[in-house]
């Protein structure tokens, strides 16, 4: 049994695969400060949810892999790997088998080419990620297969939190799916341009690097959208330029990664 480890800036997700499925997962969030004991705690609960006793844990668990853009949370699951004596297999630039077609590719962030190389995988070239959590991200795979790049934005809730706490009268609300654009008062003013809006941008993004991907080409990309808000909140507004949307993108990834790296070589 596979244990895979998402660690982003405001949740970690740590989750059971077998055969390729998510079988159990646990979020929680992504505290730096007590992440050594989270990381125990996540493992055993979600184990305890996979149907796997707790005696039998370390037994239980093949491999683990994570991407984390935390560095508490590498060092608290290395140290857990460590301890389990199982193997660990952590995606960065290195190690996640997608060509990037950029100057300086070491620097893009390797969650971001876990979510292109799971799409690609998944759904062939070209294709567009859209992540939609703290930051969105929006990223293009060419029909090549090689990462293009990408746009990152402020994320829909940091930027209803933004507003609250960087002017002196608008309010803390919270995110919900505005039942109309025109805001009625102050609240519903916020939320119709914390989404909407930023529905508006995600589509004018996906939009244009369509356009680029396409030149001189009749494929016309995949849209891929994730992240925590891209179930509920999402689905029906970006229908008209989402094809699939996948909260366990990130997940998935990382199980075909560790198979890929993982398997025999061929001669």
């Amino acid at each position: 049994m596979l244990v895979a480890v998402d660690a982003g800036n405001s949740e970690v997700k740590l989750a059971l695969i077998r055969d390729g499925r998510v079988v159990a997962m646990r979020r929680a969030p992504s505290r730096a400060r007590t992440a050594a004991y989270d990381a125990e705690g996540m493992l055993l609960d979600t184990l305890g949810d996979g149907g796997v006793g707790l005696g039998g844990a370390a037994e239980a668990v093949e491999a683990i892999v994570m991407v984390s853009v935390v560095p508490p949370w590498t060092e608290a699951v290395t140290d857990l790997a460590r301890r389990l004596g199982r193997p660990m297999l952590q995606a960065t630039h290195r190690t996640v088998p997608l060509p990037v077609a950029l100057p300086d590719g070491q620097r893009i962030g390797a969650d971001r080419l876990v979510g292109a190389f799971a799409a690609l995988r998944l759904h062939g070239a070209p294709v567009i990620v859209v992540d939609l959590g703290t930051a969105t991200t929006v990223d293009a795979v060419g029909p090549e297969g090689s990462f293009r790049g990408g746009a990152i934005a402020v994320g829909a809730e940091l930027g209803i939190a933004a507003l609250a706490s960087g002017t002196a009268q608008l309010p803390r609300v919270p995110l919900g799916l505005p039942g109309r654009a025109v805001g009625r008062d102050t609240a519903e003013a916020m939320v119709s341009g914390a989404v909407i809006g930023h529905v508006g941008a995600v589509r004018e993004l996906v939009t244009r690097m369509t356009d680029e991907l396409t030149e001189g080409a009749a494929t016309r990309p995949t849209v891929v959208a994730t992240g925590g808000l891209s179930a509920a909140l999402w689905a029906t507004l970006l229908s008209d330029v989402v094809d699939v949307i996948d909260p366990r993108l990130t997940l998935k990834g990382l199980a075909l990664l560790h198979t890929e790296l993982s398997a025999p070589a061929v001669p």
